[in-house]
């Protein structure tokens, strides 16, 4: 299986990728908009609009579009993130003309009606009170203003309510018009499909998609937000997260962060897991992360404990941290975490919308489409030199930040990176 791109005149793009003994097809059309091209006050309206362009079209109601697809057996949905907005459908292959003239109405002629707005509101709220009432997820979004403070990675997706309240139907269409133009717009067909004809039938389906402008998405600074942020939460268990930027995703040391990632927190067969858990027994969960986009990274530890514990983990967490830049890793544990790795990347890709997603990624952030089978010569590639290398390279105590929820008023956490 090789993916293909092509760019029509227009500047609109175009994967695909033919797998023939798969029953499915996904269409999915990402645009490069998200939480990265907000201000402080319009943060949120990209995902506000997501959900918006489900409510109506020029031909099509509010429960119109959802029942279409439900009756033919179709799954659908639509994502918001900081660099990117997508939305898809996945269905019996054969029914791909179906789900592109779906997809294609929602993503071209949403007319985002005054009446749909303000019951979404309640909805977009609603989510949000879901987040916060949610710390084992909403310090993420802690961490993330500790790591990059008053600028769009340092937002939340979702955005502020305060925000929400006061969106009018003249900002979705002035943000859409903005950037749901042809130059920034990726459409992905991945499953059992001719390739020719489908590029045939995008684009006429997407004919009258506007060019424009591109406006691209805000430069992060080197500045960081506050080191250490804790939000104060009456809760059971207080949830940590504690990391530094490393690099974007196409840097020559990824693949070798990657694999330390690996080492320390994923699966359970892991350092962090294995100390914290098995030999402390300090919570149920522990695991580290990688984000990178074209430009900017970071790298990730998340766990939950007794918030009497919280100094003791988090001085484990960096005891782990000191060993990994210290002991070369071992052969056996080397091998170990490359296969894990690469096992999880080719069962994170096994349906058509897991790699429509992923090469539509790929694409909307102009980097190379890599299939799985790439990753993994890349990961294998990796020693125990590299590791170690970047573990010292990158993990300095005075880069790492701190974000923690829960009962923790007066605590002062100061020493604790160190």
């Amino acid at each position: 299986m090789k993916p293909k791109i092509k760019t029509l005149k227009n500047g609109l793009r175009i994967v695909t990728l033919v797998m023939p003994e798969n029953p499915t097809v996904t269409v999915l059309a990402m645009v490069e908009a998200g939480t990265r091209f907000e201000t402080r006050d319009t943060n949120g309206l990209s995902h506000f609009l997501e959900h918006m362009c489900f409510k109506g079209t020029q031909k099509r109601g509010n429960r119109e579009i959802a029942y279409e697809l439900e009756a033919m057996g179709a799954e659908t949905n639509a994502f918001t993130w900081y660099d990117y907005t997508g939305y898809y459908a996945k269905a019996r292959a054969k029914l791909f003309p179906k789900l592109l003239d779906v997809v294609s109405d929602v993503y071209l002629n949403s007319t985002f009606p005054e009446a749909e707005i303000e019951k979404e509101r309640g909805v977009v709220m609603g989510e949000i009170d879901m987040q916060q009432d949610m710390p084992i997820r909403n310090v993420g979004n802690v961490f993330n203003e500790s790591l990059y403070g008053d600028q769009s990675l340092g937002y939340t997706v979702l955005g502020p309510k305060e925000n929400i309240k006061k969106f009018t139907q003249a900002d979705f269409k002035k943000y859409r018009d903005a950037h749901y133009i042809a130059e920034k717009t990726v459409i992905v067909v991945v499953g059992n499909i001719n390739e020719a004809e489908v590029v045939k039938q995008v684009s006429e389906a997407f004919k009258s998609i506007p060019t424009g402008k591109i406006i691209s998405k805000k430069k992060v600074t080197n500045a960081s937000g506050a080191q250490i942020i804790v939000k104060e939460k009456k809760t059971d268990q207080s949830h940590i997260v504690v990391g530094l930027r490393t690099v974007p995703m196409s840097h020559p040391d990824s693949d070798a962060i990657s694999v330390m990632t690996g080492i320390l927190g994923s699966g359970m067969s892991s350092r962090l897991f294995l100390k914290l858990r098995e030999e402390m027994g300090a919570g149920y969960y522990v695991r580290a992360g990688q984000f990178s986009s074209d430009d900017i990274g970071d790298f990730s530890i998340a766990t939950g404990t007794e918030p009497k514990r919280t100094t003791e983990i988090i001085s484990a967490i960096m005891g782990e941290i000191k060993r990994i830049k210290t002991e070369r890793v071992g052969d056996a544990e080397l091998a170990k975490v490359k296969e894990y790795v690469t096992g999880g990347i080719y069962m994170g890709n096994e349906s058509t919308d897991a790699i429509a997603y992923h090469l539509g990624s790929e694409a909307i952030l102009h980097q190379p489409l890599k299939m799985p089978r790439d990753i993994e010569r890349d990961i294998r590639a990796v020693t125990a030199d590299d590791v170690l290398r970047v573990a010292k390279k990158y993990l300095k105590p005075e880069k790492f930040h701190l974000a923690i929820i829960g009962p923790h008023t007066g605590q002062d956490f100061s020493d604790v990176l160190k």
